[in-house]
This record gives C-alpha cells, sequence and structure tokens, in this order.
C-alpha cells in the first residue's frame, strides 16, 4: 500500500486502474482497485489536494442598479414552424430584466429591438456584458454603446463565468413559461386564421405579463427582495434616479453606419445602392449614417462633421441585408406548368410522326436490287422464321 501511494505521489495523474496495473507487473499482485481507491482518498490523493489547486470564482454582485447589465439570447418556441429566440438584459444588481423580446431571428436587429426600449424605461446602465456571439459582437452594438457611453464587455470563450443569474433567469423562463406553450406549424396558424407576425405579437405579450406579474413581483431566493423592490430600494438608497438618454441620443444610438471613400465623380456606393455627395470629399473615407430600415436617407459626415444627406443615384436596396423582416414573404401562386413533362411530351410526338419504325428494315431481304443493305445485321428473316417453324413443328 506505501509503494501504491509512492506510485501515485510520482504522478498524480495515474488512475488506481493504473497503479494496480505496475504494482502487478512489478509484484506479482495488486489490491484491488476500489481498496487503491478507498487508500487514495484517505490519503487525499486524489481531488484537489492531488493536484493543482482548481480556480475559485467569487460570487460577484453589482453594487447598485445599473452597474452593470448582462444579455444574453434563449431558443424559444416555434411559431408556424419558425424557430423563435428571446433576447434578454438583466441587471446583475437587482435581477429585474431590464429589456426582453421574442423574435424570428438571432441576429442584431432583434436584439436592437430588445435594447432600445431596456435603455428608454430603466435607463442607462454603466456596462453590459454579453458573450461572443453574432449579434453581440456586430459593429452596431459597439457604436450604440459608445454613443451612450455604454462599456460593452464580452465574456472569454468557452468561459461562462459570470453570466449565471441570466442563465438562471433563462432556466426560470423554461420552467414557468415555456413549458406552457406548445409549437405550432404554419397550416395550424392558418387553421386559427391567424399568420406570423399576429403569432408573435401574442408570445411577446404573454411574455410581458409573466415578467412583470409574476417574475419581477416574486421574492428571489438569493437577495431576499423581489427584482422590482431591490430595483426601487436601490435608487432610494443612491437618492438619485436612473440616467435616462434623451429621444434624439437614443435615436443616434440606434443608427448604423459605414465608412466608404468618395470616387472621382463625388459618389459612394452602399450596399448596391449610389448616392452623389459634396464634390469637396472626393477621394475621402466619409461615415454614412443611416437607419437599416431606409436605405434612401443617408447622412454623409467626415471628422465629426455633418456634411448633409446623400443624394440618392441609383437605388436597387431600400433596407439593410441585415434588417430582414419578421414575417417571411407570402408564397408566390403555383402556376401549374411542369416543363419536364410538357418536354416529355413534345418528344413523344416527335418519335411518333418524324421517326417511324421502319418493319421492312427489319423483316426484308438482306440486299435489294441495287446491292444496298435493307435489313438490320443480326435480325432473323421471314424466310428464317418459317424454316425454323417447319423442323421444330411450332412457331418461333
Amino acid at each position: 500500500m506505501e509503494l501504491a501511494a509512492a506510485l501515485k505521489r510520482e504522478n498524480p495523474a495515474r488512475t488506481a486502474a493504473q497503479v494496480q496495473r505496475i504494482l502487478r507487473a512489478s509484484a506479482g499482485w495488486a489490491p484491488s482497485e476500489s481498496t487503491l481507491l478507498r487508500h487514495f482518498h484517505r490519503l487525499e490523493l486524489i481531488g484537489p489536494a492531488a493536484g493543482d489547486t482548481p480556480v475559485v470564482f467569487g460570487r460577484f454582485e453589482a453594487e447598485n442598479p445599473n452597474d452593470r447589465w448582462t444579455g444574453d439570447a434563449l431558443h424559444g418556441p416555434k411559431i408556424g414552424g419558425r424557430k423563435t429566440y428571446l433576447f434578454a438584459f438583466l441587471d446583475d444588481h437587482s435581477r429585474l430584466i431590464c429589456g426582453y423580446r421574442f423574435g424570428f431571428a438571432e441576429d442584431t436587429v432583434r436584439l436592437g429591438v430588445a435594447l432600445e426600449p431596456a435603455l428608454a424605461c430603466r435607463g442607462v446602465p454603466a456596462s453590459v456584458y454579453v458573450d461572443n456571439g453574432s449579434a453581440f459582437v456586430d459593429a452596431w452594438l459597439l457604436r450604440a454603446c459608445a454613443k451612450l457611453g455604454i462599456r460593452l464587455v464580452h465574456s472569454t470563450p468557452h468561459r461562462p463565468q459570470g453570466r449565471g443569474k441570466i442563465e438562471r433567469f433563462f432556466r426560470t423562463v423554461r420552467e414557468q413559461f415555456l413549458v406552457e406553450l406548445t409549437d405550432t406549424t404554419a397550416q395550424e396558424l392558418a387553421a386559427a386564421g391567424t399568420d406570423h407576425r399576429t403569432a408573435l405579437l401574442e408570445l411577446n405579450r404573454l411574455l410581458t405579463a409573466w415578467v412583470e406579474t409574476e417574475y419581477h413581483r416574486r421574492i428571489h431566493t438569493e437577495t431576499g427582495q423581489t427584482p422590482l423592490d431591490r430595483w426601487d430600494g436601490g435608487w432610494i438608497r443612491l437618492g438619485r434616479t436612473p440616467a435616462m438618454p434623451t429621444a434624439p441620443e437614443l435615436t443616434e444610438a440606434f443608427l448604423w453606419s459605414e465608412y466608404r471613400t468618395v470616387t472621382k465623380t463625388a459618389t459612394v456606393s452602399l450596399h448596391g445602392n449610389t448616392y452623389q455627395v459634396d464634390q469637396a470629399l472626393v477621394g475621402r473615407k466619409v461615415e454614412l449614417v443611416f437607419s437599416p430600415f431606409d436605405m434612401e436617407t443617408v447622412e454623409v459626415r467626415y471628422r465629426d462633421r455633418n456634411h448633409g444627406k446623400a443624394l440618392p443615384h441609383n437605388i436597387t436596396r431600400h433596407v439593410h441585408p441585415k434588417a430582414r423582416a419578421e414575417t417571411p414573404e407570402p408564397p408566390v401562386p403555383a402556376t401549374g406548368i411542369d416543363y419536364l413533362t410538357l418536354t416529355a411530351r413534345t418528344h413523344h410526338e416527335q418519335v411518333r410522326h418524324d421517326r417511324r419504325i421502319g418493319y421492312d428494315a427489319l423483316f426484308g431481304d438482306n440486299q435489294d436490287g441495287n446491292g444496298d443493305q435493307s435489313q438490320i445485321p443480326g435480325q432473323l428473316s421471314i424466310d428464317d422464321v418459317a424454316d425454323i417453324t417447319d423442323r421444330n413443328g411450332t412457331t418461333a
């Protein structure tokens, strides 16, 4: 047993089974694996004491409301066969859900639709903590946070520590809200006389009712207060109210921007559209600011100075490629034309009328009077068939 302990101390990565094999090979006998395990546990050779000290994560909690929000996305139910996604932002101090919304895509647009009402209603947080999903690393979110003075923090990849509170909220959503919902198909929506947009609005209405009536008013097991009371009490203790953004500040923050170099003809291109700009900007890299839902109205800025609106020259796209609609396009009515069937029918008619089978070539003489071959080589003639019939007494 002492030798087994020495082997384990020599290489902590060795398992009890491996130590047993080494003992058997060196001494011809070894205790059972369970005996070795109990021995290693008594000597604290298995567990944290056997190897490196594990990383310890402290329980962090923001000191005040709006010190830090945590944002994440949750896969929701299917509506009319289309998957939904829930974007939510949670206040770390009070566990209040500041913004939330279901959408049909896990993209930047749906993220913005959840975040904008949260900022307008709950104020501007000092920081927002998110993961590295495509919607959370988009340049638009970085611009929006910079405009409002919000520090955007991304978690380390493959290290979910720090997002435990919103993960716990999502677990509550699954256990208390999503469990009461069922997926629906397009046929079921049609039978109910509704569409995707109306059904999504109803889902968000039910979520709002559940969050504001149940979640925000139920005592949280960790804080001992309801999220709403803890939120209000935090501001009373601070003796102030949340920092609310003005309407122009919020509008500016939720605009998108891209940079383009002005051509020699004083034009810029943006996702297939061409715009005319001030001739003084030729050769300069300008910032084009716009709403993703209105690509015709584009503001031109250079070195933080406004140079007016770009004049639409050739507009082929009215919304940004990322600004996909919540509802799918209506199905195109079928024409009822089967092109391959029409082609096969035409071919059949051509064979019937233009390429008739020459039976005289199948059963004629091998050579006609002019010496031309009129019978296909290898085919039997009428005379050959008659000879075979006479010899066998049966019809060939």
